[in-house]
């Protein structure tokens, strides 16, 4: 795609704003500028610093972190240990900025920086996927394919930054008075993302932020920091001003938690557990600032028996083991027609069997690591409950520690049978490629079992019957519900959850809300 015009009557915007792109050199304290040939953020084991006011800086503490390669255990990158004087210094950036010459941007402005971060990132893919592959493990594959969502994304957004407008309204008072509605940015954004798929989850955060006029502050993931930063470093080049963006990086506790509870953020946005989202709910109360979650999940997938299953086992099986299980979304009950149970049951077991675990940095790779050892850990806890509870091992069910596996923290894809829906790996959310096959004999007992979680995140259905398809996604309450597919994601439709799966919308316009408050105008003419 072109990179946009610039019409004479917009000035410099886009020239003016643009920075040079820039090395971080700890040794030296300085900013080098970068000639096009160099590789951007390589993950060398270098320490990297955070980017706040359109600046390269440390923690105020000058302590680092260090991330690891989950396949091989190698440290790839140090970033910055902020902590509460490090949000501080960011959401005063990001005020400074909304209240300045951001505020001063028109919506076509920021359409236009839009689509130029939008060009930007296509022109830097294999780095970004490289980036997030190294960092928290995905196969480059997948990292690779999400191309196609992060632009449409990006590029979704800068179409909504013109369409954002008020109404007019006929009041009923007395005398000629004029009554309409503005919509407003909501001011500074902080947004606390995961691991688990760093590069979308912060386009969707920062995309609306921009569409909308607002500033942010993201914090990533302590488990996965470097694509964040190279996306700041990405937004830069863009010619985002100083303060519109900001990335802190620093553990939970130390930097998230102040994030959260700071007086000076308008609105939180977080993508995470269910437990960190209650704790942002109690820290947002100081000064009642908005708040958006998208939390965790247990998603059952219905398979019946009139589903196509040569098409159904692979969706289903991929639905639970992509990335390794580690998605809020994953489909780890699995409800299954009894009359088609074992057959079924077999069939994935092969399937997941036949699955090639490894580096993601392989192209042949279709399992890669967990992200962490203690995340790990807590997979392998969920097996032996498993079997403890009396649950049957299809296919997998052990970590693996031999040969070039001995260093990352991998799992086999694995699928239980015999499960009932009070053992622990059919109640909570595991986070590993784990799938829970569950019998079932009506489509009110699948509804009513498929519904008995707090959560409600997501469900999948299978089957050619039209009308069950209606009735199952009319049923089963959950934020999103596919038919004969899985992890379909669109822009421009709303995703999130119901019940304990959180509260607000990321995509379509119902997520541009979120960044928005109406102000209601009178104007008396007489």
């Amino acid at each position: 795609m072109a990179k946009p015009t610039f019409p004479t009557w917009l000035g410099s915007f886009g020239r003016r704003n643009q920075r040079p792109r820039q090395t971080m050199s700890v040794e030296t304290g300085k900013t080098d500028p970068m000639t096009e040939t160099d590789i951007r953020f390589p993950v060398d084991g270098r320490t990297r610093k955070m980017f706040v006011d359109g600046a390269w800086v440390e923690a105020r503490s000058g302590k680092v972190f260090e991330t690891r390669n989950p396949a091989t255990g190698e440290v790839i990158g140090r970033v910055p240990r902020g902590d509460a004087g490090d949000i501080d210094i960011a959401v005063a950036a990001a005020r400074r900025a909304f209240v300045g010459p951001w505020s001063r941007f028109k919506p076509f402005e920021r359409q236009a920086l839009l689509l130029r971060i939008a060009d930007l990132f296509e022109k830097h893919w294999e780095e970004i996927s490289r980036s997030d592959t190294a960092d928290m493990g995905m196969p480059i594959v997948r990292t690779r394919a999400n191309k196609l969502r992060v632009l449409g994304m990006l590029r979704y957004y800068a179409g909504m930054a013109t369409a954002i407008h008020g109404q007019t309204i006929d009041n009923s008072l007395p005398g000629d008075i004029v009554s309409f509605t503005r919509k407003e940015p909501v001011g500074v954004v902080g947004a606390i993302i995961p691991w688990n798929a760093p590069t979308a989850a912060s386009v969707w955060k920062i995309g609306p932020a921009l569409a909308t006029g607002c500033t942010i502050v993201l914090k990533p993931s302590e488990e996965a920091p470097l694509t964040p930063l190279l996306i700041a470093d990405l937004m830069n080049e863009a010619g985002v001003p100083p303060g519109v963006v900001n990335v802190v990086t620093g553990t939970g506790p130390e930097a998230g938690a102040p994030l959260a509870e700071h007086p000076g953020v308008d609105k939180i946005v977080f993508t995470g557990s269910t437990a960190t989202g209650q704790a942002i709910i109690r820290a947002s109360a100081g000064n009642l600032k908005r708040v958006s979650l998208e939390l965790g999940g247990k998603s059952p997938v219905i398979v019946c028996a009139d589903a196509d299953l040569d098409k159904a086992v692979p969706i289903a099986a991929m639905a639970a083991f992509a990335n390794s299980g580690q998605i809020c979304i994953a489909g780890s009950r699995l409800f299954v027609e009894r009359k088609i149970h074992d057959e079924l049951v077999e069939r994935l077991g092969k399937f997941a069997s036949a699955l090639k675990i490894g580096d993601g940095a392989d192209p042949t790779t279709e399992i890669g690591p967990l992200v962490s050892e203690r995340q790990l850990d807590k997979v392998e806890g969920f097996l032996n409950s498993g079997r403890d509870e009396g649950a049957k091992v299809v296919t997998g069910g052990r970590r693996l520690r031999e040969g070039s596996f001995a260093k990352g923290n991998f799992v086999e894809p694995t699928v239980f049978a015999g499960v009932s829906d009070n053992m622990q790996i059919a109640r909570d959310e595991i986070f590993g490629p784990v799938i829970s096959a569950l019998p079932f004999d009506t489509l009110d007992e699948a509804v009513d079992r498929a519904n008995a979680t707090p959560y409600g995140l997501a469900a999948g259905v299978f089957t050619r019957d039209v009308s069950k398809a209606h009735v199952l996604s009319r049923s089963l309450r959950a934020g999103s519900v596919w038919v004969n597919t899985y992890h379909a994601i669109d822009p421009a439709l709303p995703f999130g959850g119901y019940k304990m799966s959180g509260y607000g919308r990321e995509g379509g316009t119902e997520q541009l809300d979120e960044y928005l408050n109406t102000k209601g105008v009178w104007i008396k003419l007489d």
